[in-house]
């Protein structure tokens, strides 16, 4: 057993506490069913409280199906850790050659300074840079891209050698510098400075070409690679462009101190306006055939413009799992998390996905493997080529092209499968590469490849992998969780819902796992309900909860006290601050009344065939002041736009139910008692609470960043609209009491008249005769 264990590159440990947590779920689990025992067993007899209360119910029950499916990944998540000292023990150098694909869009969302940084980081990883080529896929096709990469190209000569020798960490200039002002060897510092010159000079040089957007004539004649580019090409409709700038060999291939660099490959794949280019799915598919014919690595990793290599290990961390001989030939791919350096301390925008990073994917680690999230995942080539896992199966890992043909050959050859009508009647995007017709292209791609009878493995050091730029504004926080809720909905709305497709093939723990993010999108349906009816339940006087002295408020209290004390544990265990918690409930209600609300109207609209599927690329960068209330933890809005005008409508309707509903109950004396709305004054409450931000944004904000005043009139004047229609529908129920008790009432006093009268007669003709009374 000792002697297996020390071939083992990488070791498996559970989490600690399991037992207490699973205690706490049975207990909640308990409180739930007693909750929806009492909702089943008292719906009022008639009248609009009943309505309201079978809404409940059926709140309620979504909320406790999605529990439960939370579960999987609770239950018994698990941490890796792996030996890379016995990697480099048992392997040396001969490890498998690595491709590196970083995919880019847009210029001005995506600046090309900040993918630069991206890409020297690749470059410098800590492995043989003979084995290592990287990838930039430009899906702009834009010519400040690749100048920006060829200015790279002359900067990496310098940095690469300052990295090794210094061993420095991160290995990202625009973060190594950013970090301090001065080197910690001070025999360093002046090529440090002269490092860091080389640096700005290189940025400085590369922003006044973006700004311009266009490239001086005397440098575009240093390279032929500017040739490619001509007055008729637009980011829509080029040819396919395929320039390798480092190839491995020759004076340029090698950096300032004789060292050989890694490759370094710029790819435009030929976009045509007449054929549609799948968005990020079809880029990877270009690069995955277009590496193949210039290193074809048999490992891929795939990371996103803005996520630099934090670790110089990375490479060699995730190799203890694929050449592990106990579990390796079983792994097709490993997935690190997404981290950010931008987060304020407080996490003013719940965008750190810290419980999603250290327990929802440790979670899914358990029962087969985390999904694939589209960055900082390291792919076995064959299983994205569509290979299924057999038992027999075993890697060779010697493969890839060790000499290189002719430049101008390879790159030929390379932009014949980065054309247009390549994939035209083949298998690409179905059955082999990434998938298309979903936005969320890598969660659909990876659950396919778990269920051809892979696993998967997530690695979560303690040192980040990688880390990346978060959203600074509410508005792109809001559009990146619409795009991934949306993707997410409508794989489980597909033949590619986990629980369909993973049927028979992986265990249902799993199933459920992989579902979590598929319904995030209809939780938006329920949470509406539930911020909205209660408050007006309360301002119209409908009782929606247990009296305070009723044993039944037990469970009503029980569940929602219970869930949220571990949600602060688990939050705050994760990494989050006691406010960042609170931040991130303020943010899971933001996101639920507009992201998932958005993402269920937009899905249903393409099932129908009203729409097509989009992109939207989410904007790495911000405006001064936008960036300085950032830092401050001041909320974004400052622009009118309808999601802001749902959050202001529902943060004034709870307000104004609060504040009518307590004057009520103060005004009514015994007919209207704190005791019998308790539970809604303080659900009212605690919203009022939550949305404090939004009432400042609203009201009392002067800067540019505030709601506008646009947004403030018309979210007043959907609260005076939905308190009409209360007030109409109230005295419309109230009307037809009237008009039941009088039927009642006469049918009661001829009762007897109407057996005399109706002596011998049909009962049809009763039933007529009663209505005509």
């Amino acid at each position: 057993m000792t002697s297996e264990m020390e071939k083992r590159l990488f070791t498996t440990e559970k989490f600690g506490g399991r037992a207490l947590y699973k205690l706490h779920a049975a207990t909640v689990f308990v409180g739930i069913c007693m909750l929806l025992c009492y909702r089943a067993t008292r719906v009022p007899a008639a009248g609009a409280g009943r309505a309201a209360w079978l809404g409940m119910l059926a709140a309620e029950l979504w909320f406790s199906f999605y529990w439960v499916i939370t579960q999987s990944v609770r239950w018994c998540p698990i941490r890796r850790h792996t030996f890379k000292d016995k990697l480099a023990a048992r392997y040396g150098e001969r490890l498998p050659c690595v491709d590196i694909f970083v995919c880019t869009a847009d210029p001005q969302s995506e600046p090309p300074s900040l993918v630069m940084a991206t890409v020297l980081s690749l470059l410098a990883y800590n492995y043989p840079p003979e084995k290592l080529s990287i990838y930039l896929s430009d899906d702009g096709g834009s010519i400040l891209t690749f100048y920006a990469m060829w200015e790279a190209t002359a900067f990496a000569k310098h940095w690469l050698p300052f990295c090794r020798r210094h061993n420095i960490e991160p290995r990202s200039p625009a973060a190594y510098f950013a970090q301090s002002n001065m080197h910690h060897d001070p025999s360093a510092l002046q090529e440090w400075s002269f490092v860091k010159g080389l640096y700005e000079g290189m940025i400085e040089r590369i922003d006044s070409v973006v700004k311009s957007s266009k490239v001086p004539e005397e440098i575009r004649v240093n390279h032929k690679g500017f040739s490619e580019w001509n007055i008729r090409i637009t980011s829509k409709d080029h040819q396919p462009i395929v320039q390798i700038l480092i190839d491995g060999k020759g004076n340029d291939a090698v950096d300032s101190e004789g060292n050989v660099l890694p490759t370094l490959v710029y790819v435009a794949r030929e976009k045509r306006p007449q054929y549609h280019h799948n968005f990020k799915a079809g880029a990877m598919n270009a690069l995955i055939r277009v590496s193949s014919v210039i290193s074809n690595g048999p490992i891929i990793l795939n990371v996103d413009c803005d996520m630099y290599s934090n670790s110089s290990d990375s490479i060699r961390d995730a190799l203890c799992f694929f050449l592990d001989e106990e579990m390796g030939h079983k792994i097709a791919f490993v997935q690190y998390p997404q981290n950010f350096n931008n987060m304020t301390k407080n996490n003013i925008y719940s965008f750190s996905l810290n419980a999603i990073n250290q327990v929802e994917m440790s979670g899914l680690d358990t029962w087969g493997g985390p999904m694939y999230i589209g960055t900082g995942c390291f792919h076995r080539r064959e299983t994205l080529c569509g290979r299924r896992f057999t038992k027999d199966y075993k890697e060779d890992w010697g493969r890839g092209i060790k000499t290189k043909k002719h430049i101008d050959q390879t790159q030929e050859k390379a932009k014949l499968l980065a054309t247009c009508t390549y994939e035209d009647n083949t298998q690409w995007g179905n059955e082999i590469g990434v998938k298309y017709g979903y936005p969320t292209e890598d969660v659909i791609t990876g659950l396919a490849i778990l269920c051809r009878g892979w696993q998967s493995v997530y690695r979560n050091p303690p040192r980040p992998a990688f880390i990346g730029v978060g959203p600074t504004t509410l508005a792109q926080t809001i559009l990146q969780h619409k795009r991934w809720c949306e993707g997410n909905f409508s794989i489980f709305l597909s033949k590619y819902c986990p629980f369909l497709i993973g049927h028979g093939k992986t265990s249902l723990p799993h199933q459920m796992g992989s579902s979590i993010y598929g319904l995030w999108a209809p939780n938006s349906l329920p949470t509406l309900y539930y911020v909205v009816i209660p408050s007006l339940g309360l301002l119209k006087g409908i009782p929606l909860f247990p009296e305070t002295m009723s044993p039944w408020i037990t469970p009503f209290m029980y569940v929602p006290i219970v869930k949220n004390i571990y949600s602060a544990y688990e939050g705050v265990s994760s990494g989050d601050t006691l406010k960042g918690w609170w931040n991130g409930q303020r943010m899971w209600l933001v996101r639920r009344i507009t992201s998932y609300l958005y993402g269920v109207i937009d899905t249903i609209i393409k099932l129908l065939g009203l729409s097509n599927m989009g992109f939207a690329v989410s904007p790495k960068v911000s405006g001064e002041d936008e960036s300085k209330r950032y830092e401050e933890e001041i909320m974004e809005f400052g622009m009118s736009s309808p999601e802001y005008a749902i959050i202001a409508s529902i943060a004034l309707l709870n307000l104004v139910c609060l504040v009518g509903g307590l004057y009520q109950i103060m005004a009514s004396g015994e007919n209207m008692t704190l005791n019998g709305f308790f539970l809604q004054v303080l659900l009212c409450g605690l919203l009022v609470i939550i949305n404090i931000p939004i009432y400042e944004a609203m009201f009392f904000r002067k800067d540019t960043g505030r709601i506008p005043f646009s947004v403030t009139q018309a979210s007043v004047g959907f609260v005076l609209l939905a308190l009409f229609l209360c007030r109409v529908k109230t005295r419309w129920n109230k009307a037809l009491s009237r008009r039941r008790y009088k039927y009642s009432a006469a049918v009661s006093s001829t009762g007897e008249n109407e057996k005399s009268l109706n002596a011998g007669t049909k009962p049809g003709y009763i039933c007529v005769w009663r209505k005509k009374r």
